[in-house]
C-alpha cells in the first residue's frame, strides 16, 4: 500500500510504499496488554535484598549448651527467631521482566500501529531534521501539523540530535530511534509521527 508523505506544513510531498500486512494487522488487545505489562514489569529495578542465615555476620558459636540450662535449645544467635537475626523467605534481587517472544512484540506493535493508522493518527514526514534545538521553534513546527500540545511519539534516528534536545523537556513528547520503538510508547501516544527513513527501517524490522 502507498501512504502520503507530508512536510511540516502538512502538504503532501510524495508517497512511500508500505507492506500491507503491517498496517492491516487485526486488533489483538490482549496481546498488547501482555506486552505492555511485561515492559512495565521489566522496568522495575528489583534491587531489594534481605540477608539469609548464610549472609548475616556472627552467630558461629552456639549460645549455650544443648541441655541442662532450662532454656530452649538454640544453635545460633543469627537465627530468624532472634532479634538481629536473618530474614526467612525475604525478597532477593531478581528481574521482574517476563519472557516475551520477539514475534509477539512485533505483532503487538503492528496491532497498535494499525489502530493509529485507521484513526488517522499515524503521519509520515519527509524529514524531521531541524535547524534549531529550541523547544519553542519545534512547537511552532507542530502547530503547522495541528499537533501542538498533543501527546506524540516521534520516530526518527538518534543521530537527529536537535530533535532529541527539542523534545526532552516536554512530557507529552517522546523521540525514539526507529530500532527502539516499543509497544508501550506507541500505545501511550495519541499520534505517531515518523520520518520517511524511520518508516522504512521500522517496516523492515516488522516484516523480518
Amino acid at each position: 500500500m502507498k501512504l502520503d508523505v507530508l512536510n511540516w506544513e502538512k502538504q503532501v510531498v510524495g508517497t512511500i510504499e508500505v507492506p500491507e500486512e503491517v498496517l492491516t494487522y487485526p486488533a489483538r488487545r490482549h496481546l498488547v496488554w501482555e506486552v505492555v505489562k511485561g515492559y512495565l514489569a521489566g522496568m522495575r529495578r528489583g534491587t531489594h535484598s534481605t540477608k539469609t542465615r548464610s549472609r548475616v555476620s556472627g552467630g558461629g558459636k552456639k549460645p549455650w549448651r544443648q541441655k541442662g540450662t532450662g532454656r530452649s535449645r538454640h544453635g545460633s544467635i543469627r537465627s530468624p527467631l532472634w532479634r538481629g537475626g536473618a530474614t526467612t523467605f525475604g525478597p532477593q534481587q531478581r528481574s521482574y521482566g517476563p519472557k516475551i517472544n520477539v514475534k509477539a512484540k512485533k505483532n503487538a506493535l503492528k496491532s497498535v500501529l494499525t489502530e493509529r493508522f485507521s484513526q488517522g493518527r499515524l503521519l509520515i514526514l519527509d524529514s524531521m531534521e531541524l535547524e534549531s534545538n529550541r523547544t519553542k521553534d519545534f512547537q511552532q513546527r507542530l502547530a503547522g501539523l495541528e499537533l501542538a500540545g498533543v501527546k506524540l511519539l516521534l520516530v526518527d534516528s538518534h543521530d537527529n540530535l536537535n530533535l532529541q534536545l527539542a523534545t526532552r523537556n516536554r512530557r507529552e513528547l517522546a523521540a525514539v530511534d526507529a530500532l527502539h520503538v516499543n509497544v508501550y510508547q506507541a500505545a501511550n501516544a495519541q499520534h505517531v509521527l515518523l520520518s520517511k527513513r524511520a518508516m522504512a527501517t521500522l517496516m523492515e524490522v516488522l516484516t523480518s
